[in-house]
């Protein structure tokens, strides 16, 4: 008689959520190699994009959050693989999407935010990191490839983090794969956490 097979390893969709600075990236590093995981990282394509001197920097982001999507969607068609997609969830549809994808594929979707509500630190943090074209550099300070063009002309920053920071797009209803974190900690601690809320920390 043929033993009873193993279910297939559950597959993890994680959505990066948070400001610029907050440590969606540091984290994403941490992660991927504990889920044996692949990073979609958004502001890779949004610089890429913005590579072509034609293309505007908002349209060059919502082409980099298309692409996003694309690629989540072939990695986990094709390769089967644990996905970290690495970008803001400043709209409610990145969520949907994200949440969507997952169902879609069997997979289960975690949604991961880092939060730091000091906005002195978030500045300190960006500057303190070479900016790509797509990113801040600062707080005040807007991407390299939205400066001269109009884009963001007369935005106030700070009030535009407090609101990030206050005011996250999150998934509605609470499943559980909710999580949230203080991400002044260390990237070791909050990985752990996020592991272990997942239930694969070891």
């Amino acid at each position: 008689m043929t033993p009873p097979q193993p279910p297939p390893p559950t597959k993890h969709l994680i959505q990066m959520s948070g400001a610029p600075g907050s440590g969606k990236s540091t984290l994403s590093r941490r992660l991927r190699p504990s889920i044996s995981g692949i990073i979609i990282d958004h502001d890779i394509l949004r610089t890429n994009l913005l590579s072509s001197p034609h293309l505007p920097f908002d349209s060059a982001a919502k082409q980099a959050y298309l692409l996003q999507w694309d690629l989540a969607s072939d990695i986990m068609s094709h390769q089967g693989l644990n996905v970290i997609v690495d970008s803001t969830c400043n709209y409610d549809e990145v969520v949907e999407r994200g949440r969507a994808l997952a169902a879609a594929h069997g997979y289960v979707y975690w949604y991961v935010e880092c939060k730091v509500r000091d906005v002195a630190v978030l500045d300190k943090r960006l500057r303190a990191r070479p900016a790509m074209a797509s990113q801040r550099a600062a707080v005040d300070c807007p991407p390299v490839a939205a400066q001269g063009i109009g884009a963001r002309v007369g935005e106030d920053a700070r009030a535009l983090f407090e609101r990030w920071i206050e005011s996250p797009c999150r998934p509605s209803g609470d499943d559980g794969h909710v999580i949230i974190l203080d991400s002044t900690g260390s990237p070791e601690a909050l990985c752990e956490q996020v592991l272990k809320k997942m239930g694969l920390s070891t």
